[in-house]
């Protein structure tokens, strides 16, 4: 799991209000085991998601990461990545502030960043209105929101023909498995068969 610098976003107290009494409304007070509800903020989401299994990594505002980062579940970048980001199964999400300098093998992508380098998605790319990427996207579905910005080819076709080559990639592999496995059950066969063979030679030998 990576986790790198913390969000500065710190947990904020809302204040009491209370209204002036007035003479026809007499004033009560609330009782002091109540306390105001207030919302979760951003970094207990993610620790939460953290202690969830949900988030695999975060890389905090002013950090720098570089080199290859693989992750499973969900790897939030709000600082700066360099290198090689590739996960089968996870998604990746860019935040305003955070900056992928690196090309991106996910299932999914959440890019509200800047992305430097080439997307591969085996479900979907979304940009959202403040991101920005540099280089090319494949990905069997995508969602572009206003102003978000897009410089370089997308390929829908091409990433999903590569997800069916996988498939087949797949499936293949698991018909030469099994293959293997009859083979070898066979020959196992066959050498029990011939010792059971040996063992009658030997005693029609005997009684011979």
């Amino acid at each position: 799991m990576i986790r790198m610098g913390r969000s500065r976003t710190e947990p904020q107290e809302p204040a009491n209000t209370y209204s002036q009494p007035t003479q026809s409304t007499p004033y009560q007070a609330e009782p002091a085991s109540s306390s105001p509800s207030r919302a979760v903020t951003d970094s207990e989401a993610m620790a939460r998601d953290i202690k969830e299994g949900r988030l695999s990594g975060f890389v905090g505002h002013g950090t720098v990461l570089s080199g290859e980062t693989n992750f499973q579940a969900m790897l939030r970048v709000d600082g700066q990545l360099v290198g090689s980001v590739s996960s089968e199964t996870g998604t990746l999400i860019v935040g305003s502030n955070g900056q992928v300098d690196a090309n991106i093998s996910v299932a999914s992508a959440v890019v509200n960043g800047v992305v430097n380098g080439d997307i591969i998605a085996s479900e979907r790319v979304q940009l959202g209105r403040t991101a920005r990427v540099v280089g090319n996207i494949q990905a069997p579905r995508m969602i572009i929101e206003d102003g978000a910005i897009f410089e370089g080819m997308c390929s829908m076709m091409g990433a999903r023909k590569a997800i069916e080559q996988q498939a087949i990639e797949s499936a293949r592999q698991a018909e030469e498995e099994e293959s293997l496995f009859a083979e070898s059950n066979a020959i196992e066969i066959a050498t029990e068969t011939d010792a059971d063979e040996d063992d009658d030679e030997l005693v029609e030998a005997a009684k011979g």
